[in-house]
């Protein structure tokens, strides 16, 4: 029979409650506003909308792969 500790996963820096937090937000945050509000943005700034539409691209995959990664780790049940 297993023990409690032996079926846990070794966290690393997860094990704070701020920092699952902290990267959780993080990931919503590049999921959500990444393409939406960064590309706005960068429309802005005078970026040609192919560059801005590439970097809102890029950080909703890194934002999905955040996440996934975070639900691998059961940080987020």
């Amino acid at each position: 029979m297993k023990d409690e500790n032996e079926d846990s996963e070794d966290l690393g820096m997860f094990d704070s409650k701020f920092w699952r937090t902290s990267i959780t937000i993080v990931a919503v945050i590049l999921i959500f506003a990444g393409p939406t509000y960064f590309t706005y943005a960068l429309n802005a700034l005078n970026i040609p909308y192919l560059a801005s539409v590439l970097v809102g691209v890029a950080m909703l995959v890194l934002g999905a792969v955040l996440l996934f990664l975070l639900i691998r780790k059961k940080v987020i049940v």
